[in-house]
Formats: C-alpha cells, structure tokens, sequence
C-alpha cells in the first residue's frame, strides 16, 4: 500500500521481505564490533527500562540470531523481549492446511529463555501472510471459516502456551479511511477472508477461541496510523475507539491494544492528542504498549549522519514521552539495527535519493545513536 505509514505497495508483506539474504546484499560488511566496551558501554537498553518500570524489546529474525553474531549480540545487550518479525505469522506457522512448523519461534523462544528474556507472539489473525490455501478456505462459508480460525488459534496457543504469555491476536483489522494513502472502498474494517464470511464478528471470535485455550494469555489488538495529527490519522483513531468500546460493552475478552508507531517525519506529530487517545483507550479499562515503533525520514535530510539522527531522536523523544503519559509502560521497536530494518530492505518505503533511514536505535554498524540515548532518558535514565 504505497504510502501508508506502516505498509509497502503491491500488498507485500513488509515483513515477509525481511529475510536475511535479501539484506546481506546490501548490508555490506560491519565496521565496528557491538562487543566494544568503548562503542557499546552497559547497561543495555532493557536494563535501562527494566530498572525504571518500564520494558523495552525489539522485532527480531531467528536466521539472524543464528548466522549474525554481532545482530545476535546487540539483541543479547539491548533487548529483553522478543517478537518474531514473521515466524509466528499464519504463513510460517501453517504454510499448509493441518501442517504447522514451530522451528523458526521455536529458535527465538529458545534463544530468549537462555538469556532470561521473554517473546511475545505475532500475529494469530492478519489479512496479510495468509496462505492461499486459508484464503479459499475462508470463503468456503462460515462453519468452515470458523473451523479453520479455531484450529489456527488451538494448535498454536497449545504449543506455545508455557512460553509465550503474550499474543496479537488480531492484527490491523481497522480500514484506512478517506484522504490517506491507502482508503478502503466502504466500511470501517479492513476487507479481509475473515471479514468477508464471517463479518465484523470474526474479531471476537479470534478473541473468544483464543481465551478459551488460555484463560491468563494477554489477548492484544495490534493497529497502525493513529499516531500523527492528521486528519485520517483523526479518523483511524476514532475507528478504532468505535471498535474496542464495542468490543468491551460486549465482554470480548480483549486486554490490550497495541499500537504500531511506524512514524513519518513528514508529517506532524501532537503529544496532547495522542496521549489523549491513548487515556481513552485505559478508560475502557484496556492496557497500552507500543509494539512496533520506527520513524522513517522525510524526503529532505541534511547530509551528515549526526544532524540526521538529531531529527529522528527528537521525533522519538516527543513520541514516547506523550505515550508514557498515557499510560504505555511496554515498548518495543521493529527491529533493532539499520542494516536490517525493513525501512532499507523495502523498497517501497526505501528512500527515493539512495540514502538509508536512520530509525532504529542501533546504526548500521550496530553502534548506539541519538535514538538509543532519546529512549534512555524517556525511560527516565
């Protein structure tokens, strides 16, 4: 979806791109070592949080824990939970009808508990990394709509149930409304397989059988665009407002709400209406986190790295700090270093003069940027 804060064009998944070999291509080879204690002094960034109340975590790839040992150590440093970018997706877990594949969560988990960390899961229910198989089956009516959702959502919780206490369970199911980039046609939910057969109601039939496998699993919804002080940012937010209040006057067992954060520097940011949103959201007596923060550049940068990650700092530094004060104690990036950001591997969101976004808090040579220090001090270091 061309221009969408949080989404490619051509309906590829951002994510789905994010493998490790299409990124090596242009990763080129590091020029500074993560294990320096001159480049990279402890404590990292979860401790920072951790020792304030707050917790910080990152999007991580389990080919890249594996075969990256500098991407593995500044995860080991800097994060203290995990979410898998694609490998708790329908796609990866279930690439074909009743054959699921847990190897590559299987890996993060592992890796994490090694090292005293958590994963939270991502995602049960999205539109997009669908299998074409679950596609037909989803229009294949109702009772067999269901039937496939509820068997998706049993088998995964099952198995991962004494290791992950924390799920998206339905992800980006608002529509973009009129004047963004990417408006849906007509309503104000996203088209989707689910949607089309089973209608509105299949996002508390997601929540619904996924209580019924675990009755103390943190239940997210997971949603972009409803950050910035647009006019369909506005909109998305009162979509979303509209549905989570309807969700709890009818004792859908949601308890959270995650937003996305994929922010644009091109566009404005308000904290006051933000943190307003999200106080709205705590009325309604549901938790908040931020699940998947970045912030691409606008089209106009200066040429120097530092002025650039002075830009990006500030806009993070005013982000979190509207979200701590309303209520957001959980926060986590998509992603963790430059090189391996979506924002350079996507080419639709890429930079259109060959520079590459700066947006994480590690730059290319996993070294710790103005970023890194805005989120230290928001956490109250």
């Amino acid at each position: 979806m061309a221009g969408s804060p949080s989404r490619p064009a051509g309906g590829t998944s951002r994510r789905a791109l994010l493998g490790a070999a299409a990124l090596s291509a242009v990763a080129g080879p590091a020029q500074a070592q993560p294990g320096s204690p001159a480049l990279n002094p402890p404590p990292g960034l979860w401790q920072v949080a951790r020792d304030r109340g707050f917790s910080f975590g990152a999007a991580v790839q389990a080919e890249l824990l594996e075969k990256d040992p500098l991407y593995a150590a500044a995860y080991e440093r800097e994060a203290g939970i995990l979410v898998p970018e694609f490998e708790g997706k329908w796609s990866s877990l279930q690439p074909k009808e009743g054959v699921f594949d847990f190897s590559g969560l299987d890996r993060i988990v592992a890796w994490g508990q090694a090292r005293g960390r958590t994963t939270r899961g991502h995602a049960l229910v999205w539109h997009d990394s669908f299998p074409d198989w679950a596609v037909a089956a989803a229009g294949e009516g109702p009772a067999r709509a269901r039937a496939v959702m509820a068997a998706h959502i049993a088998r995964v919780l099952s198995t991962t149930r004494l290791r992950i206490r924390d799920w998206d369970v339905v992800n980006e199911p608002v529509a973009d409304p009129p004047g963004s980039d990417t408006p849906q046609a007509e309503g104000e939910l996203r088209d989707t397989p689910f949607l089309r057969t089973l209608g509105p109601a299949y996002i508390e039939t997601a929540f619904r059988l996924a209580r019924e496998q675990d009755a103390t699993l943190r239940l997210v919804l997971n949603e972009y665009g409803v950050e910035e002080d647009t006019p369909w940012a506005e909109e998305k937010r009162r979509r979303l407002l509209t549905l989570l209040r309807d969700l709890v006057r009818r004792r859908v067992p949601i308890d959270a709400v995650g937003i996305q954060a994929h922010l644009q520097m091109d566009r404005p940011f308000n904290p006051a209406v933000f943190t307003a949103f999200l106080r709205a959201i705590r009325a309604e007596g549901l938790s908040v986190l931020v699940t998947e923060l970045d912030i691409r550049e606008a089209g106009a940068v200066p040429d120097d790295y530092a002025a650039r990650d002075r830009l990006v700092a500030e806009r993070a530094a005013g982000f979190l700090g509207a979200a701590v004060e309303g209520g957001v104690r959980s926060l986590l990036t998509w992603g963790l270093v430059d090189r391996y950001s979506w924002l350079v591997s996507e080419p639709a969101v890429g930079r259109r003069d060959g520079k590459m976004h700066r947006g994480l808090p590690l730059d290319w040579e996993y070294n710790r940027k103005e970023m890194w220090r805005a989120l230290a001090r928001g956490f109250g270091a």
